[in-house]
């Protein structure tokens, strides 16, 4: 199955007017037609590259001006780029504007009508949705009275409503989960989570990190019209508020320098590295039960996980952690120092730390062992690599699911004093 969303160098441009700029065409006859022209233009998307696949939900976070709404709005067909391609295969639907469409004179009936057709809906459609509408938007009884009559929050209501009832196969949604009150704010979001368990692919801007964490699979960073990061939502995230958090002691760029594994895989920040590497992981080896670094193991076999750092300056309490994830980011384990009840010193210079796996017992397949060290508090990480250590994982094939635990069958009861007896043949 191929993408939902295809994005490649997309970039688009936007002209800057110089604040003096005649109003009027007596102003702009005495003052020479140059001055009705753009004094620059500016990139809000420039070089952005990222493919979306069908049921994942995507979060897009990122300061104001950072390009998220341009970003959406070009994905749903608002507007065309001056650069690069967008490519979305599926029926969209987009809650960019909210009630951009509505017209004050007319009733909120008339309006749903009117843009519930705009937005895609048959006649047909529409009629059988229209109660199930105005009941999400609990508008009941002013559903005939002219929309000028509606308060902002009601016009909210009545336009989420409509855009929810599309039934898309790629939803984007431009910040309006601020949408009514804090009940009708967890109905939408539990509309956009069926959306989401019903296979539906999602793009969500939102300054809400948190709510960014907790719902969506990815996130993208966005700054100044330029991809700093994709990946999983809680590692963009942390970065994220890493670069916020601690501006003034930021290391690397977004395009910083390229580090090789013991294994030659390319650390890359914010491609497969994450943090604010004011503590840094230097060095991860998986062990076999010989102690030798090793890439295969079989299943139910120790593992001991190596760990180096390094703090130039020192650290209090740092958390270290490992996830074993499966080759299609089921997290199979997780686990932290904290979680273990080891508390860490305060840390400087080099150091190392070990994880023992008495037995893995995982049902055989690719994984890979992330490395992480957070701040003592979980804030954001120093230092996380991921998907950088493939584990290969060996077994017969022959059980299901992902735990391969160690076992036996036996026969109980009568059925196990018959199988013990030996069995006599007739002469």
């Amino acid at each position: 199955m191929g993408n939902a969303i295809i994005v490649e160098g997309l970039g688009k441009k936007f002209r800057r007017f110089h604040p003096e700029r005649p109003s009027t065409l007596q102003e702009a006859f005495f003052r020479g037609l140059r001055s009705m022209g753009p004094v620059e233009f500016f990139w809000a998307l420039r070089d952005v590259s990222f493919n979306v696949a069908p049921g994942r939900m995507v979060g897009v976070i990122g300061p104001n001006g950072a390009g998220k709404s341009t970003l959406l709005r070009l994905i749903g067909s608002v507007g065309k780029p001056d650069e690069g391609m967008v490519e979305v295969h599926g029926r969209i639907g987009a809650l960019l504007d909210l009630g951009a469409g509505f017209h004050p004179d007319l009733t909120g009936r008339e309006n749903v009508s009117v843009t519930g057709v705009i937005t895609g809906l048959t006649r047909r459609e529409l009629s059988k949705r229209f109660d199930s509408i105005v009941a999400f938007a609990e508008l009941e009884e002013f559903i005939d009275s002219p929309l000028r009559t509606y308060s902002t929050g009601m016009r909210m209501r009545l336009a989420f409503a409509i855009a929810v009832h599309v039934e898309p196969e790629i939803l984007v949604i431009d910040e309006v989960l601020a949408v009514g009150d804090l009940l009708f704010k967890s109905k939408c979001l539990e509309r956009i989570a069926q959306f989401k368990a019903n296979g539906c692919t999602i793009l969500l801007v939102s300054h809400d990190t948190a709510l960014i964490r907790g719902l969506c699979d990815e996130a993208l960073w966005l700054r100044s019209g330029h991809l700093m990061a994709h990946g999983p939502a809680h590692l963009v995230v942390d970065q994220y508020h890493a670069e916020v958090g601690a501006e003034t002691r930021r290391r690397t760029p977004a395009m910083g320098p390229t580090v090789h594994t013991a294994r030659g895989t390319e650390l890359r920040v914010n491609e497969n590295r994450f943090g604010s590497l004011e503590l840094e992981v230097t060095s991860v080896r998986l062990l076999n039960p010989q102690g030798f670094p090793a890439a295969e193991i079989e299943s139910g076999e120790p593992l001991s996980i190596e760990i180096d750092y390094m703090a130039v300056n020192p650290i209090p309490a740092p958390i270290f952690g490992v996830i074993i994830t499966r080759e299609d980011d089921l997290i199979c384990y997780d686990t932290t120092t904290t979680a273990s009840g080891l508390i860490m010193p305060t840390i400087k210079g080099y150091g190392q730390v070990v994880l023992h796996l008495e037995r893995l017992d995982l049902k055989g397949g690719l994984y890979y062992v992330d490395v992480g060290v957070y701040e003592r508090d979980c804030n954001y990480a120093y230092d996380y690599h991921w998907h950088v250590y493939p584990l290969i994982i060996r077994s017969d094939g022959r059980d299901k699911g992902v735990l391969r635990t160690p076992h036996r069958w036996e026969i109980g009861g009568k059925q196990k004093l018959q199988a013990a007896m030996p069995i006599r043949r007739a002469p």
